[in-house]
This record gives structure tokens, sequence and C-alpha cells, in this order.
């Protein structure tokens, strides 16, 4: 089983433009979005101009851990697929590499623009961060607001 452990925090200023190596944009839709689980299909574009699509399941947050499992599909599958869904998603990832690990920074779209969550995945969830990026504001770890299933939901950001 793979295990996700991942740690979300509120995005201050815009330096992590500059330190970015890798950027692409991302549209994910979700088909379910219960408590105990939450099941999306994610379409991205990669920096070699091709586009790619996955289905993911992941179980419900306990802490910072959860079950995750993810599978490439057909692109055109993925496309048809996200449009079936009603809840939508759409943001561009920054990839930040920062002392020992790498930061996935969310600038969100649309209805949630201004919207900016970084997130870094740990090999263990009691794993110290020994620095932490100028960017890095709050910790929204555990507040579900901010999860992308649920933000999928919203017209507006959750208050910061």
């Amino acid at each position: 089983m793979a295990l996700e452990i991942e740690r979300k925090f509120l995005v201050v200023g815009d330096i992590y433009k500059s330190l970015a190596v890798r950027t692409r944009r991302i549209m994910q839709g979700y088909l379910s979005s219960e408590p105990a689980r939450t099941v999306r299909v994610r379409l991205t574009d990669e920096a070699d101009d091709t586009c790619r699509a996955f289905i993911t399941i992941k179980s419900a947050n306990r802490g910072a851990t959860r079950s995750e499992f993810e599978y490439e599909i057909p692109f055109d599958d993925g496309l048809a697929i996200y449009h079936m869904c009603e809840r939508r998603v759409k943001k561009v990832r920054h990839i930040v590499p920062w002392g020992d690990v790498i930061w996935e920074v969310d600038e969100f779209l649309d209805a949630l623009d201004g919207l900016v969550i970084a997130e870094v995945e740990l090999e263990r969830e009691e794993q110290p961060l020994k620095s932490l990026p100028p960017f890095i504001g709050r910790e929204v770890t555990n507040d579900p607001r901010y999860y992308n299933s649920v933000l999928a939901t919203l017209e507006v950001p959750p208050l910061s």
C-alpha cells in the first residue's frame, strides 16, 4: 500500500516563482469526495509539452498521512472523465527544491485566484523540516478547508 505523508502551508509573497525549477498546469476533477475516500482525475502538462492523465484514490487523512493509489491512464480518457466531474480545480504548480526536500507550490486559478498553498511530502510524519523557505506561512495540514477536494466545491478561497 502506498502512503502519502504531506504537510501543507499557506504561502506568503511570490519569491517561490524565482526559486522554481519547473512549472506546470494542473486540472483536477473529483468523482468522489467523501470523508473516507477521495477519487480524482488529474490532467497535467509536462515540461516536454506532453499531456498526462492520472486516476488517484486517497483514504481519509490520519494526521499528515493517508493511503494513496495513483495510476496513469490515457490522456483522452482522463479528459473525458474530467468533463464528467462537477467539482474541479485548476492550478499552476511550481516545483521548488529547498534544503533536503522538494516543495510543490500551487497557485489556484479561477474562483480560487489568490490562494497559494505549499506542500511538502515527507518520508515519515515526525520528520523535521530543517529549514523552511521564506515563502512559508501558516501551517494548514490538518485544516480540511484546504484539501483540494474541498476547495473544488468553493466559489471563493477560504479566509487565511
